[in-house]
């Protein structure tokens, strides 16, 4: 969260509104969210976990809402058989992908101390060290939910997010009230600087504003404009 990078906020993801805000969650896991909207044995998706679900368990903690999670990460998956969860915390061994159901190329970081892999050839994965995951699309992933009213969307893919964020509205019953992303205009920034905006654009035409963003400008809060 207060982690600041060699760019500035950029102006397209600045909070638009000013409503009530709480960081949830560690430093390197957190996002903010509204919490008026929160209420008990609501829905929350979470993709990508790594090793911190702060965030998630804040979620249980605080306001007992349900969290289904995914990542097919080896060391996350690893990781998380050696935690003691909460029966509202739900782990699923695949990750979101925009058009693929299947086995999908996963590329590894380059530092070994890193967890989290990618679908992306970026300047911090090691196109010559992959692994086999299975994907899922998010009609597919929607099949493990009890509902399509999902009341937090977290996404956190290592730059797949782009794509993702634009198959997340192909169905007409689904209803996310709050959708937060960390982007990775990082992986990209020497082709493509600013993939967010196109990004924050396409949202804004489905109806969704930021009201909270870090300091870095990764992790971004967006909510729909009719609970504000």
């Amino acid at each position: 969260m207060f982690i600041a990078h060699n760019w500035q906020l950029l102006p397209f993801l600045k909070p638009s509104i000013g409503i009530q805000k709480k960081w949830l969650g560690s430093i390197y896991g957190g996002f903010y969210v509204h919490p008026p909207l929160l209420q008990p044995d609501q829905l929350v998706v979470s993709v990508g976990i790594g090793k911190d679900i702060s965030f998630d368990l804040a979620l249980i903690e605080k306001y007992k809402l349900q969290v289904y999670a995914y990542d097919p990460t080896p060391k996350s998956l690893n990781w998380l058989q050696t935690q003691q969860l909460p029966a509202t915390f739900q782990y699923f061994d695949f990750g979101l992908h925009a058009t693929i159901d299947g086995e999908v190329t996963f590329y590894l970081p380059k530092d070994e101390r890193a967890v989290s892999a990618s679908t992306k050839i970026s300047a911090v994965m090691n196109e010559n060290e992959a692994v086999i995951v299975q994907m899922r699309t998010f009609k597919e992933l929607l099949k493990t939910l009890p509902s399509k009213h999902i009341s937090i969307f977290k996404m956190d893919i290592e730059g797949a997010e782009y794509e993702v964020l634009e198959t997340l509205f192909e169905d007409s019953e689904v209803q996310i009230d709050q959708l937060l992303i960390e982007f990775h205009d990082r992986m990209f920034k020497d082709t493509n600087p600013h993939l967010s905006q196109k990004s924050a654009a396409y949202l804004k035409l489905k109806g969704y504003v930021p009201f909270g963003c870090s300091l870095s400008s990764e992790e971004v809060s967006f909510i729909h404009y009719s609970f504000v």
